[in-house]
């Protein structure tokens, strides 16, 4: 085997090395993202459903007007007639 050869293949092994740690690389990233994305998604559902809770207990004193609760909670009057409903099944 020449020297031209041996260097060839040395180069393409480095050149290799090169792209799979830049592929690897770019991977973690891209499953870093995901993770990230997920977990805040799951983090707004848990505060989605704990003022859902919120607006129950709310509920259960009578004494407030779906509006009042739309404003302390930050959820729609929508929601807040939707939960209503719910609970009286």
């Amino acid at each position: 085997m020449n020297l031209e050869q041996l260097n060839s293949l040395v180069e393409d092994k480095d050149m290799l090395a090169e792209n799979l740690e830049n592929l690897v690389q770019k991977e973690r990233l891209a499953g870093e993202k995901l993770g990230i994305e997920k977990g805040r998604q799951e983090a707004e559902q848990r505060a989605l459903e704990s003022k859902r809770d919120t607006v129950r207990h709310l509920l259960a004193f009578g004494v407030l007007t779906d509006a009042q609760i739309a404003e302390a909670t930050g959820l729609s009057i929508d929601d807040i007639a939707k939960l209503r409903l719910e609970d009286k099944h």
